[in-house]
């Protein structure tokens, strides 16, 4: 077996743990695991199977998986067979992501999701819905819990601030279980207030941010993310000041000079005129008078 195969099949595996059996008193009995474990990025199945107490088998039915129980639960996948079709038969709007993996009628209901990602991770609910009879339909109510790992992944790493307040690094990862956070510079691991985290998203809890505050130019900081299932890191260089931004800085001060000094010989130079002007008009309109 080779090592694209391997992984494709790791994929593949759950890690079910208790399985849970929902059932009431006029015989309807529903079997699902509560919890299950899959990869980023690989497809997972959510089993589910029932038995109802109804001695002949139905012809009709629906099967509806939803994330989470009650008026805040969204519908994934439903579908419908009717007139003891095998085929359970989903709207065209569904999303193709969620499919049914079981035999319905063989009352296997378990549900794959391919390619899931961390925010499928949730409490699912699995529900059949018999047509025709007076106890129509049954849920587990005590749901399946999908649980998504992934390996630490950097989102960013960026630097903030000004050189009058002082420069920060502000790193966002992702990945679960939560990794953990540290900052690596060439003196070493830089420990203490100096890296806190900023934020910790609730669903899911698999995104997190860390800062580094007063960090200086010319020197490299390496955000490092790490988690039972592998580590990643990312690299930063705060550059110098430009020589053109010093350059403009230290000049500002003598361009205003030369700008104010400018403008006040052009003022002299208005106000000779003016006067010169003047004393012309002046000295011609006494010239006429003596004639």
């Amino acid at each position: 077996m080779d090592a694209h195969r391997l992984s494709k099949t790791l994929g593949l595996l759950v890690i079910l743990y208790t399985a849970a059996v929902a059932k009431d008193d006029d015989g309807w009995l529903m079997k699902a695991p509560t919890e299950v474990r899959a990869m980023e990025g690989y497809p997972v199945v959510l089993p589910c199977s029932f038995t109802h107490p109804h001695h002949t088998h139905p012809s009709s039915m629906h099967v509806v998986w939803s994330l989470g129980h009650g008026r805040t639960a969204t519908v994934l996948f439903r579908c419908t067979s009717m007139n003891n079709s095998q085929l359970c038969q989903s709207k065209a709007n569904q999303d193709e992501r969620y499919r049914l993996e079981g035999n319905h009628r063989n009352h296997d209901i378990s549900l794959r999701i391919n390619s899931v990602t961390l925010k499928d991770s949730g409490r699912y609910y699995c529900r059949v819905e018999l047509l025709g009879h007076t106890h129509t339909s049954f849920e587990n109510t005590l749901g399946t819990r999908l649980r998504v790992e992934a390996a630490p992944r950097i989102l960013s790493l960026s630097a903030e601030g000004t050189e009058a307040s002082g420069f920060k690094a502000v790193c966002h990862v992702q990945g679960s279980p939560l990794p953990d956070i540290q900052w690596i510079e060439p003196d070493g691991v830089r420990e203490g207030d100096t890296s806190f985290p900023l934020s910790q998203e609730a669903n899911g809890q698999y995104r997190a941010s860390s800062q580094l505050v007063d960090i200086k130019p010319r020197r490299q900081y390496i955000c490092a993310a790490s988690n039972s299932l592998g580590k990643d890191q990312a690299t930063l260089y705060l550059l110098p000041p430009s020589p053109e931004s010093l350059t403009a800085k230290s000049s500002f001060p003598l361009l205003v000079l030369l700008l104010a000094l400018a403008l006040g010989i052009k003022l002299l130079l208005a106000l000779g005129v003016g006067a010169w002007v003047i004393k012309r008009r002046f000295n011609i309109r006494a010239s006429n008078v003596e004639h």
